[in-house]
């Protein structure tokens, strides 16, 4: 494994990182959870992203049975808090009242003292910022969470977020961002932003919801048990499965070989050649997933062949930050 420093933080997390969206506690039994998580610990990954959201509160409860026993300090645990975690008019959002009982939570159910990064999952355009960085604040202040980071914010709101962050004295440093060769929205905007305020992209989907792997073939149903055939994975996935992108798709399987990489590592080493790109979240649903995965760590890709790839993808790339900036619909 080969380890990056967190944006200009003094945090090292291993440039892979293992994440349970989707898969723990929905798409998987535990057993194969579990199984996972230790192919992650045994491949040298200590940097573990989950959510309280995630099926239902269930994946934070998997990954702490699946850290139980391991040395706190020799891992890096990560959590996000903002979508509904109840039926009560206060469980959602990012409120002070919602953020600081939603780490309560997520700490007994991932059975630890402390997480090393909380990042709001979403930007909250019915609380005011002030109160949400400043319950962030405390939080870093009770030894709660180390760090505090956000996930899919724009670069105005995340210039935004650091000028409250360096006012309250926080460590604001990072953002988790959708980033793959396929959807690249980050890149004008979200990145420059984020280099300029000191923050890492700790980046997930960068197999494309697996469409990168090349198993989904133009013309063909979706494999049995694939992300494409589970109703919670699927719904993000339209998009990707159009013939166009997938007979593009499958146009890079002869440059990952000559690279000497499977499709799977190709995508996974393509998002951490961008230097912004501190960590590159996997998730799996077997272990094998996961070994072949992390070959990804420490490959640098020439310059030649990701102009190659670009030629090939060129017209289904996704680019337009516009499609970030809509306000997401508070739940």
């Amino acid at each position: 494994m080969h380890f990056r420093h967190l944006g200009r933080s003094g945090l090292v997390v291993s440039e892979i990182s293992y994440g349970n969206w989707i898969t723990h506690g929905s798409q998987v039994e535990e057993e194969a959870a579990l199984a996972c998580v230790r192919a992650a610990l045994d491949a040298g990954i200590t940097t573990f992203d989950t959510a309280d959201v995630y099926a239902g509160t269930r994946a934070e409860e998997v990954l702490g049975r699946a850290l139980k026993g391991q040395r706190r300090a020799g891992y890096e645990l990560f959590t996000k808090v903002y979508w509904p975690t109840g039926n009560g008019k206060n469980d959602r959002g990012l409120s002070r009242k919602h953020i600081l009982e939603a780490i309560d939570g997520s700490l007994k159910r991932l059975q630890t003292d402390y997480v090393d990064l909380y990042q709001a999952h979403r930007y909250d355009f019915e609380t005011p910022l002030e109160e949400t960085m400043l319950a962030f604040a405390d939080l870093v202040r009770q030894g709660k969470a180390l760090y505090i980071g956000v996930s899919e914010w724009t670069a105005d709101q995340i210039r935004k977020g650091a000028a409250l962050a360096r006012e309250l004295r926080v460590p604001f440093i990072s953002n988790q961002p959708q980033y793959s060769m396929l959807w690249r929205v980050i890149e004008s905007q979200v990145i420059p932003a984020s280099d300029a305020e000191g923050l890492g992209q700790i980046v997930w989907s960068p197999l494309a919801q697996g469409v990168l792997t090349g198993k989904y073939l133009p013309g063909k149903p979706p494999p049995a048990g694939s992300r494409a055939t589970d109703p919670n994975g699927s719904r993000f996935m339209s998009r990707l499965l159009s013939d166009d992108v997938l007979t593009r798709v499958q146009q890079l399987q002869p440059l990952a070989k000559e690279a000497g990489l499977t499709m799977a590592q190709l995508a996974v080493a393509w998002v951490l050649q961008n230097k912004g790109v501190s960590s590159a979240i996997i998730g799996a649903t077997r272990p094998e997933q996961v070994h072949d995965n992390v070959k990804a760590a420490g490959v640098k890709l020439e310059a030649e062949l990701l102009r190659r790839i670009d030629t090939v993808l060129g017209p289904v790339v996704q680019k337009d930050p516009a499609l970030t900036e809509s306000p997401p619909q508070r739940p």
